[in-house]
């Protein structure tokens, strides 16, 4: 019961900070009209919020399904690190190396795109584009579960994952440019995450660090901010209706997989990276042709 009540509490930080977040929203919107910029719209600032908000309740719905699910993966090792203030540190950095690789997976393959593209499709940059949050993505959780087998509980990973999810939010904003060279070296800020968020043909696919860039400093993903970024994705949707926003590329998916006209091509479209699906579809009609 005691490690059932650390869980829903580490758990709540996000829902704590929800208000807050808002709050700051806010002031940062009413600064942009004060100023006359653009950087907000206020439909999609609506669209935004409304995502962030269900995302929070789908978390919370999930969450003792979640700690289940990790807590069985933690008990079958034999091994377990105990939760003293440097196994936070290690968490979190551990944490911090998967969702590199996860987030970089998620924009070179369609099916995991499906599950990240909400976060992308808005072309404003702001503090509320950091609540447009996939209401899927909650499938990403398999891709953290090497960390629990580590050794680290259920309790202390997910309060070291809402902190990582915490630091998103600032880095989502026009008004901070770029800070002091030791911090832009280590640390993901919003000068470099603006290039995460860009359609720029030389700022596409980089960035992915999510608190640390060094990941994308050794693994060839980095790209300093030199032009303005153009924000949005390639093929714009259009629309301000959450669920579209959601659901869209899902759609699309299925669409394309019910035109397919073998297994190979359905798996085809379904996996390839968003960036060559027009180039397998043309193979794929090529080929059809030729029969």
């Amino acid at each position: 019961m005691e490690m059932l009540l650390d869980q829903l509490a580490g758990l709540e930080i996000i829902q704590i900070a929800a208000i807050p977040m808002i709050l700051l929203v806010l002031m940062e919107w009413l600064f942009t009209i004060y100023q006359k910029k653009e950087y907000y719209n206020g439909l999609d600032t609506l669209s935004a919020t409304c995502i962030g908000l269900v995302n929070v309740g789908i978390s919370a719905l999930l969450k003792i399904g979640i700690f289940g699910v990790f807590l069985f993966f933690y008990n079958a090792v034999p091994w377990s690190i105990p939760r003293v203030w440097w196994a936070y540190i290690l968490c979190i950095i551990s944490i911090d190396f998967c969702r590199y690789w996860s987030h970089r997976l998620t924009h070179v393959n369609r099916f995991w795109w499906a599950t990240h593209v909400t976060h992308h499709n808005s072309e404003k940059y702001n503090w509320s584009v950091s609540f447009r949050l996939g209401w899927t993505q909650h499938i990403k959780i398999i891709f953290f579960i090497p960390i629990i087998l580590m050794g680290f509980d259920p309790v202390l990973f997910f309060i070291c994952h809402q902190i990582e999810v915490l630091y998103q939010f600032w880095i989502h904003t026009e008004y901070i440019r770029k800070l002091p060279a030791p911090i832009e070296y280590i640390f993901v800020t919003p000068s470099h995450h603006r290039v995460h968020h860009s359609k720029n043909e030389k700022y596409l696919d980089k960035n992915f660090g999510s608190t640390f860039i060094v990941w994308d400093r050794l693994f060839g993903t980095f790209q300093t901010e030199e032009e303005q970024a153009i924000y949005g994705i390639t093929k714009p949707i259009n629309s301000y209706n959450p669920i579209t926003l959601n659901f869209h590329e899902w759609k699309d998916i299925a669409l394309d997989v019910i035109k397919s006209r073998s297994i190979k091509e359905a798996y085809a479209v379904t996996f390839t990276s968003p960036a060559k699906l027009a180039e397998v579809k043309a193979h794929f009609e090529a080929a059809s042709l030729k029969k």
